[in-house]
């Protein structure tokens, strides 16, 4: 009788099983953070690429010396921003008919080359691009 009581009292081993049975929620969460953090980054530094884009084409006289303003833009900055490719960034510029004086710059960054795209369905509901726009006013009103 007294091995049994024994054997119920015994706690050799109480930790690994506990370990074991939160470990995986625990990595779950912690990659999870991870994830969206990196993902967050990543739209984070498109949209400043794009907005600072944008305030550099203000200086050119035509949409074509705008556009051109744009790609030079960020073909010298993408490198500051380090998780960006600028093999995989889409870069598209237009006047915006919709607003009189306007320019705009949208990105588009392909994400399919990150480790992030693989979880992107746990943290985005969208496998999708990233896209971002800006759009500045060139002058008049």
């Amino acid at each position: 009788m007294t091995k049994c009581i024994n054997y119920w009292r015994n706690n050799n081993g109480a930790s690994a099983v506990e370990f074991a049975i939160v470990a995986p929620v625990f990595l779950l969460i912690l990659f999870g953070i991870i994830a969206f953090g990196f993902l967050m980054f990543l739209t984070s530094g498109v949209q400043q690429l794009a907005a600072e884009a944008a305030r550099a084409s203000v200086a050119g006289l035509s949409a074509t010396e705008r556009s051109q303003l744009v790609r030079d833009y960020i073909e010298r900055n993408v490198a500051s921003y380090p998780f960006i490719q600028q093999d995989v960034l889409k870069i598209e510029t237009r006047e915006d008919h919709g607003y009189p004086f306007s320019f705009e710059v949208k990105l588009t960054y392909d994400t399919s080359s990150t480790f992030v795209h693989t979880l992107q369905s746990l943290v985005n509901q969208t496998d999708g691009p990233i896209v971002r726009k800006a759009t500045v006013l060139v002058g008049g009103m």
